[in-house]
């Protein structure tokens, strides 16, 4: 069943496009490579005679992924093509257009997982350390930055936040993620500091007498737009100058990737993640086996 909001495919990709952008901070040619295997999937669907996306369309993506395979084009490249197509329907789920993703039913060969880049953690203090917060903005934003990290949040999660989702003398934050699925993270003090720093000395000033729910706020009381975030976050990203793309996501790796090489068990890192399915958070597992071997190398006597 398809929602009659569903907008036509055209817009729906644009929508998918400026998400990734935003959301999940893709460079510009993973955008591209992204944009150019859905636009070749539209096609197919245009040429077909339909206009919008169905939760029928499990037929038509694997006819679409034969006609791939007899045009030439490898294991490889077909499965970024999937990658791409699946991305696009679970966007249009969870924007409620769709109540059911018809290319979860579509699977190829797994090639290999790709992680951002993820920061050490003398980076993620580096960076961390670059607001003024002498000011209002470098006191908010130290705390956005401090807190995206702490919990691991998503860049929506975070921007949306409200005031009584945190508890600093508690030390936790409550999380409304994907499916408006609730979860409690823990935070240490180095966030609980900065935050309370922020809320007793600069909120306020921020907001000018105006009320606002939202924990990170703008001008007249907005909440920070997550365009607003990634922007802010570039800044200061510039300001590190380290060799790699930092993005909201990074932060979110990094904080699964530390947690794991510290020794979390990897189900209590799938709940602060807000992660269903633990298979997604076993992407972080090779990162770990790295640095185990490391370790083994480095410190065994036969190692």
């Amino acid at each position: 069943m398809t929602s009659s909001k569903m907008p036509s495919i055209d817009v729906l990709i644009d929508q998918y496009l400026n998400y990734l952008l935003i959301e999940k901070g893709l460079s510009k040619a993973t955008l591209t490579s992204y944009s150019t295997d859905v636009i070749r999937y539209q096609q197919f669907l245009q040429k077909k005679g339909v206009r919008r996306l169905s939760e029928t369309d499990t037929p038509l993506i694997l006819k679409h992924l034969i006609g791939l395979r007899n045009s030439g084009l490898g294991a490889r490249s077909r499965a970024r093509h999937l990658v791409a197509i699946r991305g696009c329907y679970r966007f249009a789920v969870h924007e409620k257009f769709l109540k059911h993703d018809p290319s979860r039913l579509v699977d190829l060969p797994k090639i290999g997982l790709k992680l951002p880049d993820v920061l050490s953690v003398d980076e993620v203090s580096e960076l961390l350390s670059k607001p003024d917060t002498s000011k209002p903005v470098g006191a908010r934003d130290a705390a956005m930055l401090e807190l995206l990290y702490a919990a691991g949040l998503r860049v929506s999660e975070l921007v949306n936040l409200k005031l009584q989702d945190i508890n600093l003398e508690a030390g936790f934050v409550r999380v409304f993620g994907k499916g408006s699925k609730e979860r409690v993270v823990p935070i240490g003090l180095h966030a609980q500091t900065k935050i309370g720093f922020y809320i007793q000395n600069y909120r306020k000033i921020t907001l000018k007498n105006q009320p606002s729910p939202y924990l990170f706020v703008a001008r007249a009381g907005k909440p920070i737009t997550r365009q607003g975030f990634w922007k802010l976050l570039r800044r200061y990203g510039d300001q590190t100058q380290l060799p790699k793309n930092i993005t909201p996501h990074s932060l979110r790796h990094s904080f699964a990737t530390h947690l794991l090489e510290g020794g979390a068990d990897l189900r209590a890192v799938q709940v602060m993640l807000g992660h269903v399915d633990i298979s997604t958070t076993q992407i972080y597992t090779h990162v770990t086996r790295k640095h185990l071997k490391e370790l083994h190398q480095k410190f065994h006597p036969r190692g």
